[in-house]
């Protein structure tokens, strides 16, 4: 399954917004107020939950500088990606977009399509705020 989130301008450069997204702690800033759980759990580690749905463990798995960082499932129970593409629009401002990438079957997927499609929005709106 994949998704992506609008592309979203963001008035910052593209150094600050990925120094932003490769500290996980900051991620709580972007959770949407559906969240009822943020925790970090080590540098590159942090465990969060939507109401209704389980607890997901996500880990940095890989950061091209000032471009990319991609986050992943710590779980094999369900193996995603969300990855952060970062572009230059001027010397302060960026271009953000997200992108999820699942292997779910299709009961999963059609279950999960649409809250992980407004996650994965909310996430890229709440950006502008950083």
């Amino acid at each position: 399954m994949k998704l992506e989130s609008p592309k979203h301008v963001v008035e910052k450069s593209p150094e600050t917004v990925f120094n932003f997204l490769t500290n996980v702690e900051n991620y709580k800033q972007l959770m949407p107020d559906t969240a009822t759980k943020f925790e970090v759990l080590g540098e590159d580690r942090f465990v969060f939950a939507l109401k209704g749905m389980p607890e997901i463990v996500l880990e940095l798995k890989e950061s091209i500088p000032y471009n990319e960082v991609i986050l992943g499932a710590a779980s094999e129970k369900m193996p995603f990606t969300l990855n952060a593409q970062i572009k230059q629009l001027t010397e302060n401002s960026s271009e953000v977009q997200l992108l999820f990438d699942g292997e779910f079957n299709s009961m999963v997927s059609m279950m999960i399509k649409s809250p992980i499609q407004k996650f994965i929005n909310t996430l890229v709106e709440k950006m502008e705020h950083i």
